[in-house]
């Protein structure tokens, strides 16, 4: 399964409408430890599959979803269960930490 990109537009279908554990990563194409996270989230994506969806939201291109949930610094990764937010962490974080997240929440 491919990482799912989220905009301020599809974010009720993309996350707040999904049954199970969505893995949401706010992000900006310009911020160095979000390019440093983008292939642990690909290798994490390809674990998880089956049991989480991993996904993308710009907060440059989608301000309205970062304002909402509070993101001040990025990367930031809020874990949402049944669409409602339920874990936040901020900052460059390993695939064994964010795997641990997910399996917290499944």
């Amino acid at each position: 399964m491919a990482i799912v990109n989220v905009s301020d537009q599809s974010f009720s279908a993309d996350v707040e409408n999904k049954q199970g554990v969505v893995l949401l990563d706010f992000w900006a194409p310009w911020c160095g430890p979000c390019k440093m996270l983008a292939p642990i989230l690909e290798e994490l994506d390809a674990e998880v599959s089956d049991s989480a969806v991993v996904a993308k939201i710009n907060v440059d291109e989608n301000p309205e979803s970062a304002s909402r949930f509070g993101v001040m610094s990025i990367p930031t990764i809020i874990v949402f269960k049944d669409g409602q937010p339920v874990d936040k962490v901020v900052g460059l974080n390993s695939k064994d930490a964010l795997k641990g997240l997910i399996e917290k929440h499944k």
